[in-house]
């Protein structure tokens, strides 16, 4: 069924296709992949975990939490998309990552406790086995390929928002652009598609505008060229690599 679902959301939204995490990250063509948490865990585990778990179903744009909702657990993703987000005081948006199978959202207290510090909600059709967080920790005390297993998500989740940082922090918006075309481009065959300007300008911390005309300049410059159903082709990777 799970399987069905990720074909059927595949046809409408082709960012399903990628298997790898969906954020701003320096090296462009470097695999951002989630360590899977239940593929590693001993059958007596995964059954616990399982039995654990509440198995939950979203449609497009439903919340799994907010930002400032009490923290009470992680949502590990069995199929679908989940985008993160931030907003800040004066309500601009922040993307900070689309989430494929495999993932979980709800870092960084996987135990639980405080508050969300961003929203995720679901970008597709989603399905996720939610763990409370007291449950969890007492289970993962009993399990060390469990307490192991979440080790590892974490540290590739902070792994991926330091990438963020570094690149927000150090980089023009223009390079960040350029970066995260690069990294679309290399999973799909050199074609950008699946995202909106929008949806780019809130990856990079820019705006829609300033996106669509740097794209128009990128088309200008013989870098990319848009397809006529939507979406762009990198025609020039390289000079998307040496923006500096």
């Amino acid at each position: 069924m799970r399987a069905s679902l990720e074909a059927r959301e595949c046809q409408v939204n082709p960012v399903l296709l990628l298997q790898q995490t969906t954020l701003l990250s320096p090296a462009s063509d470097a695999a951002c992949v989630a360590p899977n948490l239940l593929t590693r865990l001993q059958p007596a585990t995964l059954a616990a975990v399982l039995a654990l778990g509440r198995r939950r179903d979203y449609r497009t744009g439903d919340l799994l939490f907010r930002q400032g909702d009490a923290h009470d657990g992680i949502y590990l993703i069995e199929a679908g998309l989940v985008k993160s987000y931030y907003v800040s005081e004066d309500g601009r948006e922040l993307t900070l990552g689309f989430w494929t199978r495999g993932h979980y959202v709800g870092a960084p207290q996987i135990f639980g406790g405080g508050q969300h510090a961003w929203t995720s909600v679901a970008a597709a059709r989603t399905q996720c086995l939610e763990l409370p967080g007291s449950e969890l920790r007492e289970l993962s005390s009993r399990h060390a390929d469990l307490a192991l297993g979440l080790i590892d998500a974490l540290v590739h989740k902070t792994q991926c928002y330091c990438a963020l940082l570094q690149l927000l922090a150090t980089h023009s918006m223009r390079v960040r652009l350029a970066r995260l075309l690069a990294m679309l481009a290399a999973r799909e065959n050199g074609e950008v598609r699946g995202l909106s300007h929008g949806e780019l300008a809130s990856m990079i911390g820019s705006t829609r505008q300033w996106v669509s005309l740097t794209l128009a300049r990128f088309q200008d410059e013989g870098i990319i060229a848009r397809h006529p159903g939507g979406g762009y082709q990198v025609l020039d990777r390289a000079a998307l690599d040496a923006m500096r």
